[in-house]
């Protein structure tokens, strides 16, 4: 009945609209032809036109065996085609096809026996070029193998996001044979990765076709559950022939030493910023309590949550310290700072009060043996030598407190204290590395507050030279009624050398004196000293002040080249009047009732030291109830403000009613001198008083 029931390729089109799929098959190239029982080509595809180089028309009708076959061997193909349609077997192989061209080809047939409706027999040959046929298996080989014997993780998910395939080395990355990733989704095969977030980018590949590249993410694996990995994942959507979205393919590399080497460099850096910010934040002044507060800043919270600096008191109070195996330490806690740990502010030691450590602290440990104390895992025992008390104990386990390390404060051989620090937030504990950042802030920080310690030593030293030469004089002499007052410089300055005097004289004349020694420290309070003691011993003379003044000048010379400032003037109620000289010095401010105050318009004079220049006296009346004002610069002088500004302010706040003076200067000194100020200040105030009736 010939092709009845077959239908025809010659000719035929896809239809209209439709894409050609391009696949396995069109790789192959693979063609049919069908045979009729006596061997007749009956159906010829457009396959196998390309393949043997016969058209349809050409090919339709023709017997196979004498169109394709070379004439050795048409009788063993014959009996082929023979015994396959007698037994119905189907028959596989190889052997030499004649092309139209006269050209011979290899080819590759799958023969099999066919039956249509009618119970008609004919022969389907599925045919293919073996040289294509051997290229596409050795490409399913090379892919087959280069996936089962990549190092690197692959894996194939299906638009649910369910694991349809997984090589080897995924097998051995996650510790899951792929039997158990089929069919299951990710999280269900790796339940302690961050599977939202991992799905929720495949998803996005899925939905958008942009893949994804190098996607770092850490997690644990039942193939080591107990150490953090970290992976670089790649997806990409897989589509077939007609654009149809099939599901991820996705690559895994493992890069744990990569991101170890990543973290430990990040690290590096961090602790490098630290330990730079430290150099730059500590020791910014030379006041003790600030310093130990910037070390405590510092550690909170890059390297800790909590830490506090706490001093041996016998280092604040400048003696040697030596601490036995079973004393307490006396310590003075001078600054704590915590990140988000109300608690644990609530147990620590309160800054500035002294307090005896007992000797099984941890603190104590770390000063007395002058080693650092770490406690990576802290437990119940721990808290109990942590804290100060077992309530603080009890605050320090409800805050969370699970990390502890103390090291101690060493300058010069000497420990000065400890830097106590506690992990609460911060998830990893304590370690090496942390130790050795923390030992390295607290040598840096303890170089800082030894210094600060020396020169508060040296401070007090020398403010207390030079408050023990500052004079203590009756509030009335002479007939003037004299206030005082001497304010040091800020607590990190160093002390100056700013004095006054009040020196009765003969015949009820009193000098008054202001005087100011340019530098600081121990050496301007000595030669401090040396002046008022000279200015003392000239005016005991009835000197006139330019004259004093000459004196002064060269006794300054001869005091390693110092420089001073100085007013000095006399009194004499007997004639209503005050003689005054200036050498290099602010003027006085006269007050007179019902008048505003007033600069004294002086010569000024080069200052002390300078050697060579004259002096000159001017007389000022000063009648009853008139107010004479000396001072140093530090009063008035600030390097925010012009200095005519600031004795505007000064006789503004003068220019007020009489009142007493112990207030006048309290005022002036509130007002005008700043708490950091770096200079001091002398400030005398004479009020002449009404005779007597």
């Amino acid at each position: 009945m010939g092709a009845a029931g077959i239908p025809a390729a010659e000719g035929a089109e896809p239809p209209r609209g439709a894409v050609r799929p391009s696949g396995l098959l069109d790789e192959l190239g693979m063609a049919s032809v069908v045979l009729d029982a006596e061997g007749h080509i009956v159906l010829w595809s457009p396959q196998a036109e390309e393949l043997f180089g016969y058209t349809a028309r050409e090919a339709l009708g023709q017997y196979a065996a004498h169109l394709m076959i070379h004439e050795q061997h048409a009788d063993l193909v014959v009996k082929l085609f023979a015994d396959v349609m007698a037994t119905g077997q189907s028959w596989a192989g190889a052997f030499p096809v004649r092309q139209k061209d006269g050209g011979t080809k290899l080819v590759e047939f799958r023969n099999m026996r066919l039956l249509d409706d009618h119970g008609d027999v004919y022969a389907l040959g599925l045919c293919a070029d073996q040289q294509t046929v051997r290229r596409l298996e050795r490409d399913v080989a090379l892919s087959t193998r280069m996936v089962s014997q990549s190092p690197i993780g692959l894996a194939v998910l299906d638009t649910e996001l369910r694991y349809v395939s997984v090589n080897p080395a995924l097998e051995q990355l996650n510790g899951v044979p792929a039997e158990e990733h089929v069919g299951r989704k990710i999280g269900e095969v790796l339940p302690h990765l961050d599977v939202a977030a991992f799905e929720a980018a495949a998803l996005e590949v899925l939905r958008t076709g942009t893949p994804l590249v190098d996607q770092h993410t850490v997690g644990y694996t039942p193939a080591d559950p107990d150490r953090e990995h970290a992976w670089s994942v790649s997806l990409y959507r897989l589509e077939d022939a007609l654009g149809t979205v099939l599901g991820v393919a996705g690559s895994v590399l493992d890069v744990t030493e990569q991101h170890l080497a990543t973290v430990e460099a990040e690290t590096a850096r961090r602790r490098l910023a630290l330990v730079a910010d430290a150099s730059a934040r500590i020791g910014t002044t030379l006041d003790l309590d600030r310093t130990a507060r910037e070390l405590a800043d510092v550690a909170v919270p890059e390297l800790a949550d909590v830490a506090a600096v706490d001093l041996l008191e016998a280092v604040v109070q400048g003696r040697p310290s030596t601490l036995g195996p079973t004393e307490p330490a006396v310590m003075r806690p001078l600054a704590v700072d915590a990140a988000g740990a109300p608690e644990v502010l609530s147990a620590a030691d309160p800054p500035g009060q002294v307090a005896r450590y007992a000797p099984e602290r941890l603190v104590t440990e770390c000063v007395r043996t002058g080693s650092p104390v770490l406690v990576a895992q802290v437990g119940p025992d721990d808290l109990a030598r942590i804290a100060r008390s077992p309530e603080a104990a009890a605050l320090l386990a409800e805050a969370g407190v699970h990390s502890y390390l103390a090291v101690p404060l060493i300058a010069r051989g000497e420990v000065l204290g400890a830097l106590d620090l506690k992990r609460v937030h911060h998830p990893e504990p304590f370690g090496e590395d942390d130790l050795l950042l923390a030992r390295e802030l607290a040598a840096r920080a303890a170089v800082q507050i030894d210094n600060a310690r020396w020169y508060q030593d040296a401070r007090n030293t020398a403010l207390t030279l030079q408050r023990s030469l500052l004079p203590s004089h009756p509030s009335v002499t002479g007939g003037l009624e004299v206030a005082s007052r001497y304010q040091p410089a800020g607590a990190t300055a160093e002390v100056g050398g700013d004095w006054f005097d009040v020196i009765p004289l003969g015949e009820g004349k009193t000098a008054l004196v202001v005087g100011d020694v340019m530098g600081s420290g121990i050496t301007a309070a000595a030669t401090m000293g040396r002046l008022r003691t000279a200015t003392n011993t000239l005016a005991s003379l009835d000197l006139d002040p330019a004259k004093l003044l000459e004196h002064l000048d060269r006794i300054t010379e001869d005091l390693d080249h110092s420089i001073a400032t100085c007013v000095y003037a006399v009194h004499d109620p007997r004639l209503g009047q005050c003689r005054i000289a200036n050498a290099g010095h602010l003027p006085p401010v006269r007050l007179r009732p019902g008048r505003p105050p007033e600069l004294l318009e002086l010569p000024t004079g080069a200052p002390l030291g300078v050697g060579g220049v004259a002096f000159s006296t001017t007389t000022v009346d000063l009648a009853p109830g008139d107010r004479l004002v000396l001072y140093t610069d530090g009063l008035v002088e600030t390097r925010q403000h012009p200095l005519d500004e600031r004795l505007d302010a000064l006789l503004d706040l003068l220019d007020s009613p009489d009142g007493p003076l112990e207030e006048v200067c309290d005022l002036l000194l509130r007002t005008l001198h700043q708490p950091d100020n770096s200079d001091d200040v002398a400030l005398l105030i004479a009020r002449v008083q009404t005779p007597a009736a």
